[in-house]
């Protein structure tokens, strides 16, 4: 008898075989989500610190040279900044004497990539108004990972070629979520629609400003975009600043709570 025996698959040939193929779909699958996670998370942020360090290197070289981004123009209107570039320094006690990072202009993806982000509507540091910077949370540098550790009363410090800035972030009786006399919290959680926490007074459409706040936004919780966390906090004092090195008023606001 010639030719070929046909090939008989049983009901479990037939199981098996699509089991094996269910299963190597699944691994693959997974292997791309943390071939994805390991992008998002480690390779953004190795290419965000590089950013990071030359907008960094860069503001310290103009005010080397005694230029200052932020000074006002002669007819005391304000000057129009460079977007991408670094205006400010911004170090958070509470989350570590290694926390510094230079605040960029703009806060598009290409700006928040190098660093946490000025918006550029909103107050420059020290002035009245609501001084506003976002910043990521997880990869592209994460600024703002561990923002959810700062409490109240906590130190802010806001470095510009002129001054220090020291804000106090805000709360009541040591609670960060509770309001405070002019009833804003230390921290909320919004949608990412909210835009009234960036406004002169957050959360007050047609009020004029009467202090100087910073405003920091993030997304909440990690690993998602569906919500974003407001860190309010209040100006507390102004140093100026006559060197690179930080001053012993400053320096001390980091005893007790680094680490």
């Amino acid at each position: 008898m010639s030719g070929a025996t046909a090939t008989r698959y049983t009901l479990g040939d037939t199981l098996r075989f699509v089991l094996r193929a269910i299963g190597q779909t699944l691994i693959t699958a997974g292997v791309v989500v943390l071939l994805f996670v390991v992008y998002e998370v480690y390779v953004t942020n190795y290419f965000a610190r590089e950013a990071q360090t030359k907008v960094k290197h860069a503001l310290a070289k103009e005010w080397t040279q005694g230029k200052d981004p932020l000074l006002p123009l002669p007819d005391g209107s304000l000057p129009k900044l460079a977007t991408g570039n670094g205006i400010a320094n911004l170090y958070i006690p509470r989350l570590g004497r290694d926390y510094a990072w230079t605040v960029v202009q703009g806060t598009s993806d290409a700006d928040l990539e190098k660093g946490p982000g000025h918006y550029a509507a909103t107050a420059l540091p020290g002035r009245l108004g609501n001084f506003a910077v976002a910043g990521h949370r997880v990869g592209k540098g994460e600024p703002f990972l561990n923002l959810d550790h700062v409490r109240a009363a906590d130190a802010v410090i806001v470095e510009t070629e002129s001054h220090w800035y020291i804000y106090r972030v805000k709360g009541a009786h040591g609670d960060i979520t509770a309001a405070d006399s002019d009833g804003l919290p230390g921290r909320e959680i919004v949608t990412p629609s909210d835009g009234s926490v960036l406004l002169a007074v957050p959360d007050h459409l047609d009020s004029r400003p009467n202090e100087a706040l910073m405003t920091m936004t993030t997304c909440h919780p990690k690993f998602t975009a569906a919500k974003r966390m407001i860190v309010y906090a209040r100006l507390q004092r102004a140093l100026p600043r006559v060197s690179s090195t930080m001053p012993a008023q400053v320096a001390a606001l980091y005893n007790g709570v680094s680490g």
